[in-house]
């Protein structure tokens, strides 16, 4: 028998859109270890959220403007962006209905180019 033994360590990076929020496995949330905040983006036009993390130091210098810094909750299996305003654009921008506790999965992945992590809203996770 050739038996391939499970990981229990997901190797993919993956982000779950929710109404309120978007969460990361603990794969995609290992390059938020020590961000203080984030900045959110979003490409309209080849349909990518981008998630970069801020780190104490720059959000003390004050370069990166309020508005702009959003609240990430890190946990040891998973992180958390919370915007409601920003996920309902997502959501109109895919197409999803993401109320009554409607969720999606999409694939991520870190862009050194950018120091951000990619998600690609035209890679559903099946």
């Amino acid at each position: 028998m050739s038996f391939v033994w499970a990981s229990k360590k997901p190797k993919d990076g993956v982000a779950t859109m929710y109404e309120s929020n978007i969460t990361l496995n603990k794969s995609a949330s290992s390059h938020f270890d020590h961000a203080f905040s984030v900045l959110l983006g979003l490409d309209l036009e080849s349909k990518r959220i981008a998630v970069k993390p801020i780190s104490k130091e720059e959000h003390e210098l004050g370069a990166i403007p309020e508005e702009k810094r959003h609240k990430i909750t890190v946990k040891p299996s998973y992180a958390r962006v919370c915007n409601k305003k920003f996920m309902k654009e997502i959501a109109n921008l895919v197409g999803v209905d993401l109320s009554n506790n409607k969720s999606f999965k999409f694939k991520t992945k870190w862009s050194k180019e950018d120091s951000a992590l990619v998600i690609d809203l035209n890679q559903p996770e099946v």
